[in-house]
């Protein structure tokens, strides 16, 4: 008996820890969740569970699917667009040792996409939704939620942009994949990339990938801070029926769909 209540110690410290996302930044921000729109909604689950190592979890009525850093979600419904093609180009998880994560995905039949880099490379799930895996020998566990990639015909202003509304420093690091700086906005739990395009690309909204979500601490007063601004909500704040958790959205200047949420995360975790 001792053995197994050590054992389920265990179990719920590691899936504690795999729960916590960023903690959040001054302005109370930190990064949230990614939403899918998607046909087959299981597919999807056993995808990003068996060949990504996420967790299901509940709060209240939502699904989600936990990872390190981050929380995935799906809706059910017939996207309007596939995710490529639009200002967020994709979602990347950083992996200890991208070799051997590909020969595990090869072996199950997973389409893996080698990029010219040996270093990255690209995993197709279900509906050709596409997530860019990045080896990175630091990081602490297997697909720690590393970035998500933007693209804009105004990098300066988009960087500004986040910079201000959401308190996200913006710096230049060195890529994982080569010794170039990249210019991030760093948020908790992940950060942003920001890519210059020649022309505007399409809003997220209704595509496969709908839209991002950042997490805050006090909702109210947040959105207040964002009026402020001139940033306005799309809908006023609502409750989540069943559920502790607030919603609001919002896009920003180059069509990429935001989700605002407050408690998010299951209370048991």
């Amino acid at each position: 008996m001792k053995t197994l209540s050590v054992f389920a110690l265990a179990v719920f410290a590691s899936v504690s820890t795999l729960a916590q996302i960023g903690a959040p930044n001054a302005a109370g921000v930190t990064m949230g969740h990614v939403h899918y729109t998607v046909k087959d909604v299981d597919a999807q689950k056993r995808f990003w569970i068996e060949q990504l190592g996420g967790i299901e979890v509940h709060n209240g009525p939502l699904s989600l699917i936990q990872m390190p850093g981050t929380y995935i979600m799906f809706r059910q419904g017939e996207p309007s667009a596939p995710q490529e093609g639009s200002t967020v180009d994709h979602v990347s998880f950083a992996v200890k040792n991208l070799k051997d994560s590909m020969a595990r995905w090869n072996a199950a039949g997973v389409k893996t996409v080698q990029a010219n880099n040996p270093l990255q490379c690209y995993v197709v799930g279900p509906e050709g939704i596409r997530v860019e895996i990045l080896q990175d020998p630091s990081t602490p566990r297997q697909f720690q939620a590393n970035h998500i990639h933007l693209h804009t015909v105004d990098e300066a202003g988009m960087e500004a942009w986040y910079e201000k509304a959401f308190g996200f420093t913006v710096t230049k690091v060195p890529m994982l994949t080569s010794k170039n700086l990249q210019v991030i906005g760093e948020v908790p739990g992940t950060s942003l990339h920001f890519a210059t395009e020649k022309t505007a690309l399409a809003p997220t909204k209704g595509r496969a990938l709908d839209h991002i979500g950042f997490e805050v601490k006090n909702l109210e007063a947040f959105s207040k801070k964002l009026e402020a601004q001139g940033i306005k909500l799309e809908a006023p704040i609502r409750t989540v029926p069943n559920t502790k958790v607030k919603v609001a959205f919002l896009t920003d200047p180059w069509g990429t769909y935001i989700e605002l949420t407050e408690n998010l995360a299951p209370s048991s975790l």
